[in-house]
């Protein structure tokens, strides 16, 4: 008898806990907005235009997520954070995701509880100095002052590569890119140190870039994607899945153009069928209806869409796809088959 008590008190606090755990997709059905968690300011990836609009590479994912599930793209409440306060706005449920250039690691996954759902950009960590340093390889360096990010693995990945090249350094602690950006055009530190894309953001933004260098030396693997909370699987599937989607679209041949035509009907394409929803109750598994990618997609394109669109080539940012190509180009980016 007592076992029996026992086992049903389980159950009972199992059924419990699984729907308090469960509850950022129906709450963001409920508020009508998704709080999305971002960086405070970095060009090409988050940053808010004249207007106060955000825009951007991780922004476009908030408002793909928002499209997915409320269907639309503007209906995201955007919480800047920096490397300290990103975790703990999570974590406290005051955004329902961060899509803030973060690194997954194993200590983020498995220590602060939290779950990344993909990897929206392969990145390394890099130095940039003024072209009148005269510097042309970060192991150089040698008792530099280092503008670093604090609460990043920027801060670790530094003293890992001043280590092992037996060389020193002197940081200089800031906040956030604004601010190491300030510092470093103001002469306080001889180089910054962040994510190449970041350094790349930040040197288009500068009056005269071309004064400035990214050395070549990538020191670490920068793996850059949104995440959520532990625990709140249905949540961490929608968020990935939107995510996949953007990236399968562009492998598939969908874009912002011809997302709707071909969600007209079947097509000769199993997978896109399924994608868009036109065969199969993909989802409907995740708790949203048969459109949910088509609109996700229409919000900003596809993967390769946005990259253009936001910090490729063509853009002050000017980076090229490298890592971030489809697996069919030679690059890393893959989605699991819908299916």
């Amino acid at each position: 008898m007592k076992k029996t008590v026992f086992l049903g008190a389980l159950t009972a606090a199992g059924l419990v806990g699984g729907a308090a755990a469960a509850a950022t997709l129906d709450d963001v059905k409920a508020r009508g907005t998704l709080n999305c968690g971002v960086t405070t300011g970095l060009v090409g990836f988050a940053a808010p235009d004249a207007n106060g609009v955000w825009e951007g590479f991780d922004v476009a994912v908030c408002r793909a997520v928002a499209a997915a599930i409320l269907g639309d793209p503007t209906a995201v409440e955007f919480v800047p954070t920096t490397g300290k306060t990103r975790f703990t706005a999570l974590a406290s449920g005051e955004v329902d995701m961060l899509a803030r250039n973060t690194t997954h690691t194993f200590t983020r996954d498995v220590d602060l509880k939290f779950d990344f759902v993909g990897i929206n950009y392969y990145d390394g960590q890099g130095f940039m100095v003024p072209k009148a340093l005269g510097v042309s390889s970060a192991k150089e360096l040698d008792g530099a002052t280092v503008c670093i990010q604090t609460g990043t693995t920027t801060e670790l990945n530094l003293a890992d590569f001043f280590r092992k090249n037996n060389i020193s350094y002197e940081p200089v602690p800031v906040e956030t890119n604004a601010e190491g950006q300030q510092q470093y055009l103001a002469g306080a530190c001889d180089t910054y140190t962040t994510d190449r894309s970041g350094l790349a953001a930040t040197r288009a933004a500068f009056e005269n870039p071309g004064d400035h260098v990214i050395l070549p030396e990538t020191v670490s693997k920068e793996p850059l994607g949104p995440l959520v909370r532990h625990g709140d699987h249905e949540w961490e599937d929608v968020v990935r899945w939107t995510l996949n989607a953007l990236i399968a679209a562009e492998e598939l041949g969908v874009t912002s153009a011809n997302v709707e035509e071909l969600a007209s009907g079947p097509t000769n394409s199993p997978e896109i069928n399924r994608l868009l929803g036109t065969e199969g109750n993909l989802g409907e598994m995740m708790g949203l209806d048969s459109d949910w990618a088509v609109r996700a997609i229409a919000a900003g394109g596809n993967y390769g869409e946005v990259f253009a669109k936001h910090i490729g080539e063509s853009t002050p940012v000017g980076l090229d796809r490298g890592l971030n190509a489809q697996w069919t180009d030679g690059g890393l980016l893959y989605s699991p088959p819908f299916r």
